[in-house]
C-alpha cells in the first residue's frame, strides 16, 4: 500500500513539475494547432472543426489572434466566416459573414488563443492547489 502511494506520489509531483517546465511550450503548440485548424477548417463532422466551433461558441472568440484570421483560410473565401464566430446566430446572414468590414459588427472580435491560454492559467492554480494537497495527504 506504502508503495502505490509513493507511486502516486511520484506521478503526480512529475506531472506538476512537467506541466510547470513546459508551459511555454504547451502554449507554442496549442497555438501552431490553432492556427492549422483553422487552416484546414470545413463544414464536415472533422473533429478539428467541431474543436474550433466548440470553443468558439463557448468563449465567445474568433480565430487565433482575432477574427480577421478567418480571412486567410480557404473557407473565407468560399463561405466567409463561421457562424460559430457570430454573437448572435439569428442576427448573422452569410452575405455578413463574406464582408470583413460587416462582419466586425456580427461576430466575436477577440482572438481564442489568449482567451484560451488566459483560461488554462487561471485554472491551473487551482489544479496545482489540489494536486500539493493530494501529495500532502499522501505524505501523512
Amino acid at each position: 500500500y506504502a508503495m502505490l502511494l509513493s507511486l502516486i506520489f511520484l506521478i503526480v509531483l512529475v506531472a506538476a513539475v512537467v506541466g510547470f517546465v513546459f508551459r511555454h511550450e504547451i502554449k507554442t503548440n496549442f497555438e501552431s494547432n490553432l492556427n492549422l485548424a483553422l487552416k484546414d477548417y470545413n463544414v464536415t463532422a472533422d473533429r478539428h472543426s467541431e474543436a474550433v466551433d466548440t470553443i468558439q461558441r463557448t468563449l465567445h472568440c474568433c480565430g487565433v489572434q482575432n477574427y480577421s484570421d478567418w480571412e486567410k483560410t480557404e473557407y473565407f473565401a468560399q463561405k466567409g466566416i463561421p457562424r460559430s464566430c457570430c454573437k448572435s446566430q439569428d442576427d448573422c446572414s452569410e452575405e455578413d459573414l463574406k464582408d470583413a468590414s460587416k462582419a466586425k459588427m456580427k461576430v466575436f472580435v477577440d482572438g481564442c488563443f489568449f482567451l484560451v491560454t488566459s483560461t488554462m492559467e487561471s485554472k491551473m492554480s487551482v489544479v496545482a492547489g489540489m494536486s500539493f494537497s493530494i501529495a500532502c495527504f499522501q505524505v501523512m
